[in-house]
């Protein structure tokens, strides 16, 4: 294939992956009524103002916003704590069944998300979690993939001598991890930490397996409340849809370099 040939494959494959977006914003700046004339809208036009109007009558959107903010920071900075000491120990410390703990960690990959639905629900409900937010970032704080990740990494990045001359100084075990490892882990923190906020902010069956209240919604879930089959106002799910995304389009646009590098750090050791 040619090169031309080639940037040309590449560029409608980038346009078919962009169209969805490219009509979220788009719809998100029309009434309801415009959106379904034939042929739909290609171009912004003048009911952002109209459609936020709608959102936020419907729903408490902005509080919405402020709890999908607040779980995906806790998410995030619990996944990164836990699953950097995990994955510290599994890489750098010696002790008893580490070769099967760690197959067991990796064997919990293979379960389908729906498997947990049930189990979740009873455990929150015996904690008596049910409609709080701790519900949707404390189980599943240490991810099996999380801490793969970060032993990987450890196993390539973390010199084992530097860790037994801390060890011979008479530095102790957390020490060496939050004094020596976890600066040495920071390409990978940094992947791991931008994986796990997308994850928690898009996460709709977590919400709605634990949570009742309008008011306690994360985003996804509070913007499904807006589906109906007769009535749906297409308009403002779209301006709250694009509002949702606006965040993610960033963050994604500022680390993909980072993403991308982190994920390959550890491949070849």
């Amino acid at each position: 294939m040619s090169r031309l040939g080639a940037w040309m494959l590449v560029l409608v494959g980038a346009a078919l992956m962009l169209a969805p977006f490219w009509f979220m914003f788009v719809f998100a700046t029309h009434t309801r009524s415009e959106i379904f004339n034939l042929p739909p809208p290609l171009w912004f036009g003048h009911g952002l103002r109209e459609n936020l109007a709608i959102l936020t009558s419907h729903l408490p959107f902005w509080e919405n916003l402020g709890w999908s903010l607040y779980v995906a920071l806790a998410s995030t900075a619990l996944t990164l704590l836990f699953c950097s000491m995990g994955g510290y120990a599994f890489a750098l410390m010696e002790f008893r069944l580490r070769k099967p703990l760690f197959t067991l960690v990796m064997a919990t990959m293979l379960l389908p998300s729906f498997m947990n639905m049930i189990p979740t629900f009873m455990v929150m409900d015996a904690l008596g979690w049910i409609d709080q937010h701790r519900a949707l970032y404390i189980p599943g704080a240490a991810s099996a993939f999380g801490i793969f990740l970060m032993r990987q990494f450890a196993a390539s990045a973390v010199p084992k001598e530097l860790i037994e001359a801390a060890r011979m100084d008479g530095c102790g075990e957390f020490g060496i991890y939050w004094r020596i490892v976890l600066p040495l882990l920071k390409p990978a923190l940094g992947t791991l930490g931008l994986i796990a906020f997308i994850a928690s902010w898009n996460n709709f069956i977590g919400p709605l397996v634990v949570m009742r209240s309008l008011d306690a919604y994360t985003l996804p879930l509070a913007l499904r409340t807006l589906q109906s089959p007769f009535n749906t106002e297409w308009g403002a799910l779209m301006a709250g849809a694009a509002i949702a995304t606006i965040p993610l389009l960033l963050l994604y646009a500022m680390s993909a370099r980072q993403l991308i590098s982190g994920l390959t750090a550890g491949a070849v050791k």
